[in-house]
């Protein structure tokens, strides 16, 4: 199995050349593997949301938000800083926290928000057309709070 020469059926040489040549590395998918797991935690999900709800919150407003002990929030803020979802400063005694550009957008990915949708798809080289309906899509449901008519 060590070896490159396969033989390729129902394959499209061109493109699977450019899609290996483009294809994320290691490294790269490594790193992405670990910010979707620091998510898939309900809790750690739950306390990244409460602070893209907010400026910066320390560790007792999230435990209160979250209904959770202190030690467990803690616990959860580390794995999430670790990752860069989350940043952290001293204040005194107390630390606080608060959700990183690339926590927020990681997270609005997890929930399926409107706005994540319309940034990505803005990125992926919609039509003019395509490009007026998704943000019209997105204003539907934040007014209505319900995609179901969008």
């Amino acid at each position: 199995m060590g070896s490159d020469r396969r033989e390729l059926l129902n394959l499209d040489l061109e493109v699977a050349v450019q899609l290996r040549l483009r294809r994320v590395t290691i490294r790269d998918a490594e790193r992405a593997a670990g910010r979707a797991r620091a998510l898939a935690d309900p809790t750690r999900l739950m306390l990244a949301v409460a602070l893209g709800k907010a400026e910066e919150l320390c560790v007792c407003d999230l435990a209160w938000i979250a209904e959770r002990s202190q030690n467990l929030v803690s616990h959860h803020l580390r794995a999430l800083r670790v990752e860069g979802l989350v940043r952290s400063r001293r204040a005194g005694k107390m630390v606080m926290y608060a959700l990183t550009e690339e926590g927020a957008a990681l997270v609005d990915v997890v929930l399926g928000s409107p706005e994540a949708v319309t940034r990505e798809r803005s990125r992926s080289g919609l039509s003019e057309n395509e490009r007026t309906v998704v943000p019209r899509a997105a204003r539907f449901v934040r007014a209505t709070g319900s995609a179901s008519a969008a």
